[in-house]
C-alpha cells in the first residue's frame, strides 16, 4: 500500500509513535525513527523493523525543540531514501498543574515540543514534498486540541495550535498533491498511560484494574483504550490514495469523548 514511500514519524521509540511506524513499514514504507531512550534498545527496534517488515529504517536522535535538529532530520530522510513523503508529526510531553502555579519553563518546553517542533518540520519537509507532487503530513494531537481540561494550559494550548495549524498548511498545499490533517487520540494504552494507572491505584489504594476503569470511565465512553496500532491504521489511511481528497481535518479516535 505505501510500498515506496518514505516516511519521518517523530517520537517513535515507543508508545503512539512506535505504534505507528511498525503499521506504516507494515505496509512497505521507508522509516527515519526518531525519539530518546537506551541507545541499544533503539538500534535493537531500528534492526526489527527492517528484518521483520523488509523495509530501510535509519534513526535521528533530533530533539524536536531544536529547529536545526529538526530540519536535519528531514535532510536525513531525503539523504538516506531520496525524498519525504509522509511525515507523522507525534513528539510530545506533557506537564499539568494549574494555571497560576505553572512553570514558566514547563511552558516554553511543551510548546517547543508539542507545537513549535511541527511547524519546523513541515515548513523543511514542504519544499520537497511540493517538488515531488505528494506529500501528506499527518499531525498528533489529542482530544485536547478540541476540548479543555483543568491543569493542562500548556498542553491544551499548543493541541489547539496543531489543529489551526494544520488547517493552515492544508489550504496552502490545497492541489499540490500534499494534504495536511490531524489525529486526536483520546486515551491510548501506552507505557506512560500505565503509569498513571500504577500511580493512581497507588495513590488512592485501588487495583489497577479499578484505577484504569476510573480513569476511562471519567471520559470515555467506550470504556475501551484506543491503540497505537489503530493510529497507525488511520495514518496509513491518511497516507493512501484512498485520502487525497481529505485535507485539514480532525479526526478524534477517542471512544467518544468529544460526542459528549
Amino acid at each position: 500500500m505505501l510500498k515506496g514511500l518514505n516516511a519521518i514519524v517523530t517520537g517513535s521509540t515507543s508508545g503512539i509513535g512506535l505504534g505507528i511506524a511498525n503499521v506504516l513499514a507494515s505496509k512497505g514504507a521507508n522509516l527515519v525513527i526518531n525519539g530518546f531512550g537506551d541507545a541499544a534498545a533503539i538500534e535493537a527496534e531500528r534492526a526489527n523493523l527492517e528484518a521483520k517488515y523488509g523495509v530501510k529504517v535509519v534513526y535521528s536522535g533530533a530533539d524536536i525543540s531544536k529547529p536545526s535538529d529538526v530540519k536535519a532530520m528531514v535532510e536525513l530522510c531525503v539523504s538516506s531514501f531520496g525524498s519525504v513523503d509522509i511525515l507523522v508529526n507525534n513528539a510530545g510531553i506533557q506537564y499539568t498543574e494549574s494555571v497560576e502555579n505553572f512553570p514558566a519553563e514547563r511552558w516554553d518546553a511543551i510548546i517547543a515540543i508539542n507545537l513549535s517542533g511541527i511547524f519546523h518540520a513541515i515548513q523543511a519537509a514542504l519544499p520537497h514534498m511540493k517538488a515531488k507532487g505528494f506529500g501528506r503530513i499527518i499531525n498528533i494531537a489529542s482530544v485536547h486540541g478540541l476540548i479543555g481540561s483543568t491543569h493542562k494550559v500548556a498542553y491544551v494550548a499548543a493541541k489547539h495550535g496543531v489543529v489551526g495549524m494544520s488547517k493552515v498548511v492544508a489550504l496552502e498545499t490545497a492541489g499540490t498533491g500534499v494534504t495536511c490533517n490531524t489525529i486526536c487520540p483520546g486515551w491510548v494504552h501506552t507505557p506512560l498511560v500505565q503509569k498513571q494507572i500504577e500511580a493512581k491505584a497507588a495513590e488512592q489504594g485501588i487495583s489497577i484494574e479499578q484505577a484504569t476503569e476510573d480513569l476511562l470511565i471519567a471520559k470515555q465512553p467506550s470504556k475501551q483504550f484506543a491503540t497505537p496500532e489503530q493510529m497507525g491504521e488511520l495514518a496509513a489511511f491518511l497516507s493512501s490514495e484512498a485520502a487525497a481528497q481529505m485535507t485539514g481535518i480532525a479526526i478524534p479516535v477517542d471512544g467518544g469523548w468529544t460526542a459528549q
